[in-house]
């Protein structure tokens, strides 16, 4: 993908690069994702002097599947080393732990955007929005290096908005002519399911080919042997939704954290931008 500018090994989670950043700055609310409730700010009670978790080893069991499936992005190395030169929360003034916790979601942010763009540059069919798209990549990597006053003071909205506009023009070309049975549903391929409420959906086997699938709520319904080639999945919602051999190949914008967050197989075909999760099982 030669279009592609940013390298991808940055834009995924290097805990040994980080201060557990994910752990201090973003709450937690006793759920089936967590098993206690934890205020913004505050350390998880599992984590460990050196920054590691210590009981990483045994999280779903533990009730923290909501950590097993979450991803910064690269976020957490780029605010532990770059941002703050590898200087630690623990150790500065209260101001500097405050700063770093308050920048750590906005870089996070940013970073999202980042993969989004970076696999918008390498979809030939989106040809046509490739400058945009550099350019838009370019500006939001160098709003990652800012200061940590200018980047507290980023109005991370407007600018994902912005993005949004050139990543909903990518999923336009990118589905154009792959539409399924579904027929069309708008500008792109297949039909038009945004924000659909598909909780729980009995989809065994949809022809979902080109579909929109953006912000769609999918938790827990049943996508086996779903065809969902060319799909756009931006934002959608699969916690616990069974994948178990359905076809996402040429599927985009799926990220590590949604497909994990997910039940598969080894059946399951999955889009190069993605591994296979390590729990998932033949049969799962």
């Amino acid at each position: 993908m030669p279009d592609q500018i940013a390298d991808p090994s940055d834009l995924r989670g290097d805990c040994a690069q980080c201060f557990g950043l994910c752990c201090v700055a973003l709450p937690f609310a006793r759920s089936t994702d967590f098993a206690l409730d934890k205020p913004a700010g505050k350390p998880c009670p599992n984590l460990r002097g050196d920054h590691r978790c210590g009981i990483h080893a045994d999280l779903r069991e533990k009730g923290f599947t909501g950590c097993t499936v979450y991803d910064c992005f690269g976020a957490g190395q780029k605010v532990s080393q770059v941002t703050f030169g590898g200087q630690d929360w623990r150790t500065g003034t209260k101001e500097h732990a405050r700063q770093m916790l308050d920048v750590f979601p906005v870089v996070r942010q940013l970073h999202e955007l980042l993969w989004y763009l970076n696999e918008a540059l390498g979809l030939s069919a989106a040809r046509p929005v490739h400058a945009d798209l550099r350019r838009a990549l370019e500006r939001t990597e160098r709003l990652t290096r800012q200061t940590p006053q200018e980047l507290a003071a980023l109005d991370v909205a407007a600018h994902r908005q912005e993005v949004n506009v050139l990543l909903l023009r990518t999923s336009e070309l990118a589905r154009a002519g792959v539409a399924g049975k579904g027929g069309k549903g708008g500008k792109g391929g297949g039909k038009d399911r945004r924000g659909a409420d598909l909780i729980g959906a009995r989809l065994k086997g949809a022809d979902l080919r080109g579909a929109s699938l953006r912000g769609a709520y999918l938790i827990g319904a049943d996508l086996t042997g779903a065809d969902l080639r060319g799909a756009d999945l931006i934002g959608a919602d699969l916690r616990g939704a069974d994948l178990t051999d359905a076809d996402l190949t040429g599927a985009f914008f799926l990220t590590q954290p949604q497909l994990t967050a997910a039940r598969g197989s080894a059946g399951t075909k999955l889009p190069e931008s993605v591994t296979r999760p390590v729990h998932w099982t033949a049969g799962s």
